[in-house]
């Protein structure tokens, strides 16, 4: 099935602006048992709204099926990177929102706990709500009480049957894998106390068009927001935007800061500043620029990876089991006859096979074993750190950058 209006104005107009081909779930890693098993393939494909500039996928996709088909892997403590900006964000949420341990805190998104354990630490009623039964089972087993379900405005009324309300509800990146994002806010809001506040980081859909960087595009991640979108939404549910920044993670994502409010008007000079540079995103042509660009890098880029194979007869791994990384594997059709690794250090990842492509996921320990070899790093948004990392296994690997090399 495929959207046929607007999840935000539920306006008709919709454009088609960018199309990946046929692609898995990119969250999903499979057991090797399991990798005979069909997956669930959809059409990767988003659509620009053209009435109120919502950017959103045109497949839709089951949401139990995301997070619970096969176990969800992504957990975020997976690397100091991911603790240090979850340190940083709970350290600015407390200070800029005057949370003291009187407060009552949710997560939404909750994976295996990180963010809610450093509330806990500081004395505050927590609960995290997650859709995966897997993260979830983690997350209680760690002493971080946790409610299994797909959060939506119906979902909120039943958690206030045993919870009183909260002061604060955290959403990070996963506002933007709800096929209700008006329903997911309503039900944040009536999560809150009066003039609780709602916290939130999602990838910045601006970085990803002016970078070119289009593997954060996947089904899992249903809208994209703009400072545009942002305001629409908050206005639309109950909510008034107080605060609103780009921070580096995930390659640049939008972190907001929204108050529960009666008085639905919107004075942040930050949101204003941001909706200026985005005009660019709500026209055609950025599109159809962007396609062609990406168009021509794939044939560049295909050209030599099969040189290397051919001629050189060198391997060629992956780094980072990430799900930018199966967008972009799937997207550039590289499979396990082409790839021969996919290294990453998560434990709950080592072991298995990436999605469609079937590509063994291994630890980085496996470059020590080759003399030449060349590595596609698939976390970009980590590079500098992987590649120092890894040049301690292997000084020799020759490092593949796609967003770099073929400008």
């Amino acid at each position: 099935m495929k959207r046929n209006s607007c999840l935000i104005c539920q306006g008709k107009n919709l454009h088609d602006i960018i199309d990946l081909g046929n692609q898995p779930y990119a969250d999903t890693f499979i057991h090797k048992k399991n990798s005979h098993i069909m997956l669930p393939v959809y059409r990767l494909s988003c659509t620009l709204c053209e009435e109120c500039g919502q950017v959103q996928t045109k497949a839709i996709t089951n949401p139990a099926e995301r997070y619970n088909l096969f176990d969800y892997s992504y957990t975020s403590s997976n690397s100091s990177v991911a603790k240090n900006h979850w340190n940083g964000y709970n350290k600015e949420v407390v200070k800029k929102l005057d949370i003291t341990n009187s407060d009552r805190v949710c997560e939404i998104g909750s994976n295996d706990g990180y963010l809610l354990k450093l509330f806990k630490d500081s004395q505050n009623a927590i609960l995290g709500i997650d859709a995966s039964k897997y993260l979830v089972n983690i997350a209680n087993s760690n002493g971080i009480p946790t409610v299994e379900c797909l959060f939506d405005n119906k979902n909120s009324q039943k958690i206030l049957e045993s919870h009183d309300k909260f002061n604060l509800v955290m959403a990070n990146n996963v506002f933007n894998h709800s096929n209700e994002p008006l329903s997911f806010a309503n039900g944040v809001n009536n999560l809150l106390c009066e003039g609780g506040h709602f916290v939130f980081e999602v990838p910045y859909w601006k970085n990803t068009i002016d970078s070119h960087k289009i593997d954060q595009v996947y089904h899992e991640h249903v809208s994209y927001f703009t400072a545009t979108s942002t305001k629409r939404i908050m206005e639309k549910t109950g909510f008034s935007i107080v605060d609103i920044k780009v921070v580096d993670y995930h390659g640049g994502s939008l972190r907001v800061y929204a108050k529960k409010t009666y008085n639905m008007s919107t004075n942040c000079a930050q949101l204003d500043e941001l909706i200026h540079t985005e005009e660019h995103l709500f026209d055609k042509k950025t599109y159809q620029n962007l396609r062609d660009d990406l168009e021509r890098k794939k044939i560049l880029f295909l050209k030599d990876i099969l040189k290397i194979k051919t001629e050189k007869n060198c391997p060629i791994i992956a780094i980072g089991a990430a799900a930018k990384g199966n967008t972009f594997l799937n997207y550039m059709n590289l499979d396990s006859t082409i790839i021969d690794y996919v290294t990453d250090s998560s434990v709950h990842k080592q072991g298995k096979v990436t999605p469609l492509t079937n590509i063994t996921i291994t630890s980085d320990d496996i470059l020590s074993e080759y003399g030449e070899v060349h590595a596609i790093i698939l976390s970009w948004n980590l590079s500098d750190k992987i590649k120092e990392k890894l040049r301690l296994i292997n000084k020799d690997i020759q490092f593949i950058n796609f967003y770099k090399d073929y400008q």
